[in-house]
């Protein structure tokens, strides 16, 4: 038998669209020693991390937690819960993630309605309206910050729209949450899921979601079970809240403590003090990008801080140099997806990888390699 070596990964910097690199003291928090998922000690440490992701989210709902698993458990599990076979959804697609839930809500057995936009660009509020003058879902659903494109989605007139509609709102905010404004209770979002491994800087492995009053009405009226046993609040419910929890299934409790970490360092700095670090680093890189001669794919406005998406000159040698930033000078970036692939680059600057050093280092490598 050959045994591997002792782990020992280069250390990169990660500047594509997700993961980032995860603060330090939340690398030293996942090595507090384990204690049991039921301790007493571990419940109070499941309601801070409660506690504080209703401040990140900015929401007073009760049912707030982190999902074990990662942001596309999250995206499954506000849909499953709250789409039974036979339900209509109408479903926001400007991106490779707007699709996954369109496929998502097919496989549910909902009737799928669409509202799409080009890659690139955002939904219109009066697109949402005139496609629930067509239908009557019970559910819209759109992403706030589209990591395929580095589309920012305006969210509050879109959210008067679904509740005039009786509907109830949907948002994935993987990409923004911790990095630019998320008011769940403000826009009126009845369900919201997110990811760790982006502007938390935590690694990937929880997704945090939330659920209105209203939701947890929807979920609880439902006429059969959740389709995913895994991912059913009814009985997560069980294990995140009340006096006497009851076993469902047994928790990261790493991911846990990391998680505890990183909503500490988020808290301490200020919701608007992060946003507004990472908008100046946005437009560092900007200024360095464009003096290179690179074009953002999104207009100022509709333009997300944390994931710029810039395009590829022509005859560009979007894999070659990638790896030559990646072997020379341990630097990742993202490609493009789907329609963007070798046309786009996804440069992320996220949570603690959002510096004015990673910006300078990435802008000095181009400068020497193109």
């Amino acid at each position: 038998m050959t045994l591997p070596g002792q782990l020992n990964p280069t250390p990169r910097i990660l500047l594509g669209p997700g993961p980032s690199n995860a603060h330090p003291r939340v690398i030293r928090a996942m090595a507090t020693p384990l204690i049991g998922h039921l301790d007493p000690e571990f419940i109070g440490i499941m309601e801070d991390v409660k506690s504080m992701l209703q401040q990140v989210f900015r929401t007073k709902n009760a049912l707030t937690f982190p999902v074990s698993a990662t942001g596309s458990a999250g995206m499954e599990a506000i849909l499953t819960n709250l789409l039974e076979s036979g339900d209509e959804a109408l479903i926001c697609v400007n991106g490779v993630f707007g699709n996954r839930m369109a496929d998502i809500v097919e496989r549910l057995g909902a009737t799928l309605h669409r509202v799409d936009a080009p890659w690139g660009k955002w939904i219109e509020p009066e697109q949402v309206k005139e496609a629930l003058g067509k239908c009557k879902p019970k559910a819209v659903a759109i992403v706030h910050a589209e990591t395929s494109t580095g589309v920012l989605q305006p969210l509050e007139e879109i959210g008067k729209l679904v509740h005039d509609a009786g509907a109830l709102f949907l948002v994935d905010t993987v990409t923004s949450l911790g990095g630019t404004d998320v008011r769940v209770d403000d826009w009126g979002i009845d369900a919201v899921y997110s990811g760790t491994q982006k502007c938390l800087s935590a690694p990937p492995g929880l997704a945090p979601v939330s659920f209105s009053d209203r939701a947890v009405e929807a979920i609880r009226a439902r006429k059969t079970k959740v389709q995913s046993w895994y991912l059913d609040t009814t009985m997560l419910i069980n294990y995140w809240s009340g006096e006497k929890r009851a076993y469902h299934h047994t928790a990261p409790i790493s991911s846990i403590y990391s998680l505890y970490e990183a909503l500490r360092i988020v808290l301490e700095e200020g919701l608007e003090s992060r946003f507004e670090r990472h908008q100046k680093n946005h437009e560092l890189l900007k200024a360095g990008l464009e003096d290179l001669g690179f074009e953002f794919l999104v207009p100022e406005g509709y333009r997300l801080p944390m994931l710029n998406a810039v395009k590829l000159p022509q005859g560009f040698d979007d894999a070659g140099m990638r790896k030559t930033l990646l072997d020379r000078y341990n630097i990742e970036v993202g490609a493009g997806l789907g329609e963007f692939a070798g046309k786009v680059w996804r440069i992320g600057l996220m949570g603690y990888g959002s510096n004015e050093n990673h910006v300078n280092a990435l802008i000095s490598a181009l400068r020497q390699v193109l």
